[in-house]
């Protein structure tokens, strides 16, 4: 695998993702399905699905490729693979809220190594480099080269302060139970994958979802927070969180930073 370009692919591809989901985001009005398992869909999840798809496969043909929105097609049997969630949070973006994310990444032997977070309305975007470490960069964003890069990295976390983030829309009585077990500081809530990046950036020290979720949504979180020293576990066990499982289903997961005693649940 060329790091490098792939690195530049995706990092364009999630822009321009981006740009089209702006344009159906701040129009007036937009149509919002249902699909088989009661989750919203839109149409701009369609359009940047089929943006993402198109530029992945002209620049990596011989790559399998696992996207959200075609995931009724997939019979993955390929160690590495490209995975996609064209609009991460579709309920944020139905709501108007913002905390909805492009994520495009690389998965190798069951381990997201590459990968990008494009937060559009919130003018941020986190990105591995071909070393696999994570930066952040600073908009304006030009799609033929990066603006200031900004390696970034997990906190050297305080056990008897924690900063903890959890999932706006699907916090529940299991979630809090388990947020207990540790000394908190301070807790914020946050939509899609930006949970994982503010774990990476040190804006928190720990994620635990104990909810449903897909490797579509997790697995380019999961690469930024791991090129930034960060760690992505079964809530279970503590055994890494892997990919390529049957039906792309995850269990529940806690990711943070290394320097967190985790508890157990």
């Amino acid at each position: 695998m060329n790091y490098e370009a792939l690195t530049t692919v995706i990092r364009r591809l999630a822009l321009e993702a981006g740009d089209k989901i702006m344009e159906i985001y701040n129009s007036d009005d937009f149509a919002v399905k249902t699909k088989s398992d009661n989750s919203p869909v839109t149409e701009a999840d369609e359009a940047a699905d089929a943006l993402i798809s198109a530029g992945l496969r002209a620049a990596f043909p011989d790559i399998a490729l696992v996207t959200e929105e075609q995931s009724d097609s997939h019979d993955i049997t390929a160690k590495t693979f490209l995975i996609v969630d064209p609009l991460d949070g579709t309920k944020e973006f139905v709501n108007r809220r913002g905390d909805f994310t492009v994520n495009i990444a690389l998965v190798e032997d069951g381990v997201p190594t590459r990968g990008v977070v494009y937060a559009p309305a919130r003018e941020r975007m986190f990105f591995t480099l071909a070393d696999g470490s994570t930066v952040e960069e600073d908009g304006p964003f030009a799609k033929d080269a990066p603006g200031n890069l900004r390696k970034i990295s997990v906190a050297d976390s305080d056990n008897g302060a924690l900063m903890v983030v959890a999932s706006k829309s699907h916090r529940d009585q299991a979630t809090d139970d388990y947020i207990n077990k540790y000394a908190v500081k301070d807790s914020k809530s946050a939509g899609s994958s930006l949970k994982f990046c503010l774990v990476a950036t040190g804006e928190a020290d720990i994620y635990p979802r104990l909810g449903r979720t897909m490797e579509w949504d997790t697995a380019a979180g999961h690469a930024v927070l791991a090129g930034a020293g960060g760690q992505v576990v079964r809530f279970d066990d503590h055994t890494p969180l892997a990919y390529g499982k049957e039906g792309f289903a995850n269990p529940f997961f806690i990711a943070y930073a290394p320097a967190v005693e985790l508890k157990r649940g």
